[in-house]
């Protein structure tokens, strides 16, 4: 076991040592979009914007198109998301929860959405981990219009799409961004707790 210990340790650290400049660069901005989006600062979008044109340049690298693909609706949602904060009047610009219901219907019509594009991208592409790609692309897109018009429960969805992201980049050689995924992880808790504290806030309390 310790043996087995060392050797992952050991590939591990080859791995972060091999690790490219652009993908530094990507992650250390993804980081701080992240943390300033659960901070609600508008400053996110910019942050957002440069690491995901980073991203889509490395995806396309390692054969991963629909990451790649999502990096670029990425940098158009950036460029979305600082508007809708930035011109949001301040009285209807703050944190919104949406029914349990809407959920249901929104994860089954995604989940059909995946089915579909991973039997079109079967026909093109070879990769092992192709319906987790798909997966996390879908679901990815729609989380981010939630984070631009300030829905809660978007850390909840971010919480499973980071979870799925760690596995397919790990096992796709991108060792540094697996682990940045990892702390999005913990970073969807966070925003979360922060999110519902506004919204919570908010909100009127039930006579």
């Amino acid at each position: 076991m310790e043996q087995l210990a060392t050797e992952l340790a050991t590939q591990f650290m080859s791995q972060v040592t091999q690790t490219s400049l652009p993908e530094w660069l990507a992650v250390v901005l993804a980081i701080a979009y992240v943390w300033l989006a659960a901070r609600q600062n508008v400053r996110c979008w910019f942050a957002a914007f440069t690491s995901t044109a980073l991203y889509t340049w490395i995806f396309w690298q390692v054969s991963l198109p629909f990451q790649s693909a999502l990096n670029v609706f990425y940098m158009i949602m950036a460029v979305y998301g600082y508007w809708q904060w930035h011109h949001k009047p301040s009285d209807t610009g703050g944190v919104v929860s949406w029914p349990v219901w809407l959920h249901g219907l929104l994860v089954i019509a995604l989940v059909g959405v995946v089915v579909l594009l991973g039997k079109l991208a079967a026909t093109q592409f070879n990769h092992e981990h192709l319906w987790l790609d798909a997966a996390v692309n879908v679901f990815s897109v729609v989380t981010t219009f939630m984070v631009a018009h300030k829905v809660l429960q978007n850390w909840v969805y971010w919480f499973f799409i980071n979870c799925a992201a760690v596995y397919l980049y790990w096992q796709s050689g991108l060792v540094l961004s697996a682990c940045l995924f990892v702390g999005y992880v913990g970073f969807s808790l966070y925003g979360y707790m922060q999110w519902k504290k506004e919204w919570v806030s908010h909100t009127p309390a039930m006579s």
